[in-house]
């Protein structure tokens, strides 16, 4: 195995413990903890989409596309901010 297949492993991994531990820290179960991250990675498909008319883009990377499944909405709203700081 890779250095690479450990890496994505080992984030997949961290990836899963964040999102479990939010959900039972929210006391409401693993389904809206999904729901929420699902909204996310709808809400970066949805950045990307409209890039024609919006001019915002944002690239679905691992780090993009992590930070929008376990923040959800507010995580794309950061990336987007990040990027006008930036630039």
């Amino acid at each position: 195995m890779d250095i690479m297949a450990v890496i994505f492993l080992v984030l997949g991994g961290l990836a899963a413990a964040a999102l479990g531990a939010r959900a039972a820290a929210a006391r409401e179960g693993f389904l809206p903890a999904a729901v929420n991250g699902l909204l996310g990675l709808a809400a970066l498909l949805a950045v990307n989409l409209t890039t024609r008319y919006t001019g915002l883009h944002l690239g679905f990377n691992l780090f993009n596309g992590l930070t929008a499944g376990i923040l959800g909405v507010p995580g794309v709203v950061l990336l987007l901010l990040v990027q006008w700081v930036i630039t």
